[in-house]
């Protein structure tokens, strides 16, 4: 079968490679499921990957296939799988536990405490760019057929799941927290998705972005459900609020640390502040008013928290939200899914428009590796 994979530390190193069509008796227990890739998502990750920042091989090899955001559907299924028959459409789960970290044991691996951790795509095991993969059904997540169309953002609303979660879980020190108002900084792809899944749960959203609104369509799709969206050219996130009054709940999705500052300053009291940003380079930022931010966090009770990867409970999370956007909102996720490059073997502009997207207006970019 083909696949796309880099060599990892090797700068710009993705090719096309022809590998063994894997089996379902490669996992263990009569519990494999062998699944048709349909479409893959690519984002930052892989294309920082491929720029040689980070990533690691599987043991024993010296490439790693490429490819975290997935949806396929099932061919063959091993004798012990009966939550899944062929025909079914999945999306895999992330990270796999590695057996030391006490999180890993409980099925909460995207919490493990080991330095050395397993992500498809990423670190220590080969990802989905590819036209088969074998996994166990314990790391499948079962899509219903109505959204198979935009199954394959999945992975991505994970994450927000996650950290919504986390925010909701971290908020029962309160006896009531009601939250109204939000911001979301950042209205790339996560941002987009943020945005939705705080609409779906009632809030009022404010979504912010670098480029100005006219013509720009995140501005369109944040104001299409009922969310506001400014340019931090001409709005800064500490001046907004003079116009929608401080935030309960910041969900941070730019990759560009300095904003965290800005954010932690517009904080409601008892608000929070979710942090979805892995920022590698060595930023640093002066004139941040440290003592102000100290003193209003301690007497407000504001917190902030990161959020990273997420489990299968988020994964689950995540398809309810994406069945209740497409009753409520039909046709807005299909609108965020701008560039659909077809065939694996089409990487090169895939990596084309994840360097230059703000040159096609890119918003997720995929692959489509099979019909639906």
């Amino acid at each position: 079968m083909k696949a796309v994979a880099i060599t990892p530390k090797e700068k710009n190193s993705a090719k096309l490679v022809e590998m063994d069509k894997p089996k379902v008796s490669d996992i263990k227990d009569g519990r494999g499921v062998l699944v048709e890739v349909l479409r893959v998502g690519a984002c930052g990750t892989d294309r920082e990957i491929n720029n040689a920042e980070y990533g690691v091989a599987p043991a024993g090899e010296d490439f790693l296939v490429l490819g975290h955001e997935n949806f396929g559907r099932v061919v063959e299924v091993g004798e012990n799988v009966w939550e899944l028959e062929p025909g079914d459409f999945v999306v895999a789960t992330v990270r796999r536990p590695c057996g030391t970290s006490i999180y890993d044991l409980i099925g909460q691996q995207d919490f493990t405490t080991d330095n050395e951790y397993y992500e498809h795509g990423i670190s220590r095991l080969h990802g989905f760019w590819a036209e088969f993969y074998a996994e166990s059904a314990d790391f499948l997540i079962k899509v219903p057929p109505k959204i198979a169309e935009v199954a394959v953002l999945l992975e991505p609303i994970s994450i927000i799941e996650k950290g919504l979660r986390q925010a909701k879980d971290i908020q029962k020190r309160l006896d009531i927290w009601k939250p109204k108002n939000a911001a979301v900084l950042g209205t790339g792809n996560v941002g987009l998705l943020t945005v939705l899944a705080l609409r779906l749960r009632g809030f009022e959203v404010h979504g912010f972005g670098l480029q100005l609104p006219d013509g720009y369509l995140n501005a369109e799709l944040c104001n299409a459900i009922g969310a506001t969206y400014d340019s931090t050219r001409e709005l800064s996130v500490t001046d907004s609020v003079k116009k929608y009054g401080e935030y309960d709940l910041i969900f941070e999705a730019t990759g560009y640390s300095p904003i965290v500052f800005e954010a932690m300053q517009t904080l409601n009291e008892n608000g929070i502040l979710i942090l979805s940003s892995v920022t590698g380079g060595d930023r640093k930022t002066d004139g941040v008013p440290s003592d102000l931010i100290n003193q209003e966090f301690v007497l407000g009770n504001r917190v902030m928290v990161g959020t990273v990867n997420a489990n299968r409970e988020h994964f689950e999370m995540g398809v309810k939200d994406i069945a209740l956007a497409e009753a409520m909102y039909p046709g807005w996720l299909s609108r965020m899914m701008t560039h659909k490059v077809e065939g694996l073997e089409n990487f090169e502009k895939v990596f084309d428009i994840l360097e230059n997207g703000g040159d096609y207006g890119a918003i997720k970019t995929y692959f489509e590796v099979a019909k639906i």
